[in-house]
């Protein structure tokens, strides 16, 4: 009987002020109300506080007029969202896409407004259907496919303004008036690199060589403040992973201060006089120049050619083979001091990958090739990077400059604004100095190095907040396109065993459970695995590809004699992620601070915007 009840009459016909239930009850019903229509109207007051607002025990006052206006305005609104979450949740089980929860597919995964309608509706059809909201995007199109998921997920929270610059933007100036270097300079590079920020030289000197570093000199027009120094600020890197490549600087800054073959480039160039005999540094000298590229060698046409044993003999065909040869006797005296500060060798023999793609998209077909970490061309680079990294740091601290360095002890690698011993490299002090192209920190030193060669005021102050502010940025935007470089390496390696429909694979032990797939930059774990050594080798049945989670289901189908293959190291747990937990990843940081210890050794599938020095990498 109380449902019966006309609210709307009701409320007209009550006092406007406050009243008892019966004095209402005899106004509604007449002049005695029987007990069951006294009963019937006191559940109706009580069941409408929007009407009537309870003002003590069966008594009420009728809301004002405007007031429940807007009560009923928002109850009907309340009401026409329920029926739309409904009708959205039946289209998702019923195999549809809603189109507003297509077009914000990414966000209701990675940052949902948890009282929106799209949201709730999701997590209330996923919750039915037993599915991730992922997975149901995935399942219905509104994600088109899990590279998409991958990169676009990346782009949103990495790049949510778009990856393009602005149109805006100035274009580099004209050539600046530098002196020239009487030298002239080579680059070692792989031959998709578009950004080459280091080159060399060698001069004789009677019974002393003259070796020069030179690397390009961005930070002469990109000062602090420019409009082009606020853009790679936001960027912090550039970003690299398999078929992609975001630039920190604009293509026409890159462009104008690239040390392309046969230009004259502005440089800051480090030159370290050397002993000819023993190969140990007797000076150093920095200079801001302009110096002539005169070629842009390249990794993969040399490297088959420019060996060990070939440069021993003498025995390879290059206008720089007495050049090269110089530079690698130096490269590995300077690598027998860090390993004798170290106190151990750099892990040998170990294979670096690269990954190439013939083809659009998910679409592209997958090259993967190998090569063996350490060959000569690659110890070059890496050594005398470390060197104008670690020569420029002390300068700087020397200097009392404030500068970013990277430094390690106990095993913990920082960044920081204070100068310290790097440990895992075998180095007093060690800045960021020589990618200025790609990495931020790196222009800013470059900053300071170039204000102290040419005794002008510095940029920055010791306590800048900056500075700070430039570490903190620069380390949560490295790890996370490290993360995603690691992630899209992860992917590519799983599309290559189905492209090439390989089901049986051969992996080696890393450590318990944790497995490098032989050829593929690709570490898993095999849960329930029995305690192996390390250096075991297995065969393994791959039964399945999860393209989402990243992670391989496999069964071991034999174990193979044992061996001990070279350079083996629990290190390399970090090198390619390992999936853990559904729809994530482990973080990448610690990947990215072991590549520190790694600095010597190239990593042809981690390209310079992400590796450690000495990486000349593949960038397309």
């Amino acid at each position: 009987q109380a449902e019966s009840i006309d609210l709307d009459f009701l409320w007209e016909v009550a006092p406007q002020d406050e009243f008892g239930f019966m004095e209402l009850a005899r106004e509604y019903f007449g002049a005695a109300p029987s007990p069951v229509d006294a009963a019937a109207l006191l559940l109706r007051l009580h069941s409408a506080p929007i009407y009537f607002y309870r003002k003590g025990r069966g008594r009420y006052r009728p809301a004002p007029a405007e007031t429940l206006k807007a009560a009923l305005a928002a109850v009907e609104r309340k009401r026409g969202q329920e029926e739309l979450r409904q009708q959205f949740v039946d289209e998702l089980k019923a195999g549809g896409a809603p189109a507003a929860i297509a077009q914000q597919a990414i966000t209701l995964v990675i940052k949902p407004d948890r009282n929106s309608i799209e949201f709730k509706a999701l997590e209330h059809a996923s919750a039915e259907l037993q599915m991730t909201p992922l997975r149901l995007l995935l399942a219905r199109g509104a994600i088109a496919s899990p590279y998409k998921w991958h990169l676009d997920s990346f782009l949103a929270q990495n790049f949510s303004h778009g990856t393009g610059f602005g149109a805006d933007l100035p274009g580099p100036p004209e050539s600046s008036a530098l002196p020239r270097a009487s030298a002239t300079a080579f680059s070692i590079d792989d031959s998709a690199t578009t950004e080459i920020d280091d080159a060399f030289s060698v001069q004789a000197l009677g019974d002393r060589m003259r070796i020069g570093i030179h690397i390009a000199a961005p930070a002469i027009a990109i000062t602090r403040g420019h409009a082009v120094d606020a853009v790679a600020r936001s960027r912090m890197s550039t970003v690299y992973a398999p078929g992609l490549k975001y630039t920190m600087l604009p293509d026409a800054w890159i462009d104008a201060f690239s040390l392309n073959e046969g230009r004259d480039a502005a440089v800051l160039s480090l030159y370290a006089e050397i002993d000819g005999a023993s190969y140990e540094v007797l000076t150093t000298e920095s200079r801001v120049e302009r110096i002539h590229i005169e070629s842009n060698l390249r990794h993969d046409r040399l490297d088959a050619m420019i060996t060990e044993s070939n440069i021993e003999s003498g025995h390879f065909d290059s206008p720089f083979a007495e050049r090269l040869s110089l530079l690698w006797h130096f490269a590995r005296r300077l690598l027998a001091r860090r390993e004798q500060v170290r106190g151990r060798p750099e892990p040998a023999g170990r294979v670096d990958y690269s990954i190439e793609l013939d083809g659009s998209h998910e679409h592209a077909k997958v090259k993967i090739g190998q090569r063996r970490r350490g060959a000569p061309l690659d110890l070059i680079v890496a050594e005398l990077m470390i060197l104008a990294n670690s020569v420029w740091g002390g300068w700087l601290a020397q200097r009392r400059v404030a500068g970013i360095y990277r430094s390690q002890a106990l095993g913990r690698v920082k960044m920081g604004t204070v100068p310290a011993p790097h440990d895992g490299i075998g180095v007093e002090h060690y800045a960021w100095s020589t990618s200025p192209l790609r990495r931020y920190v790196d222009l800013v030193n470059q900053r300071q190095l170039i204000a102290c060669v040419l005794d002008a005021p510095v940029p920055y102050a010791p306590n800048d907040a900056e500075l700070f502010s430039t570490v903190s940025g620069f380390e949560s935007a490295y790890s996370a396109y490290a993360e995603f470089q690691q992630k899209m390496e992860r992917y590519w390696s799983f599309r290559w065993l189905q492209q090439e429909r390989q089901t049986r694979v051969n992996a080696t032990v890393i450590k318990g459970d944790v497995l490098r797939v032989d050829g593929l930059p690709l570490v898993t774990r095999l849960p329930g695995l029995p305690d192996l050594p390390r250096g075991q080798r297995l065969e393994l049945d791959v039964v399945a590809i999860d393209a989402v989670d990243l992670t391989m289901e496999a069964r071991v189908h034999r174990v193979l004699a044992a061996q001990a293959p070279v350079g083996i190291d629990e290190d390399d747990v970090g090198d390619e992620m390992i999936t853990t937990s559904p729809e994530g990843l482990d973080t990448a940081t610690e990947a990215v601070e072991r590549a520190d210890e790694r600095a010597a050794a190239f990593n042809a599938s981690s390209p310079p915007g992400i590796a450690e020095e000495g990486a000349s990498s593949p960038s397309s």
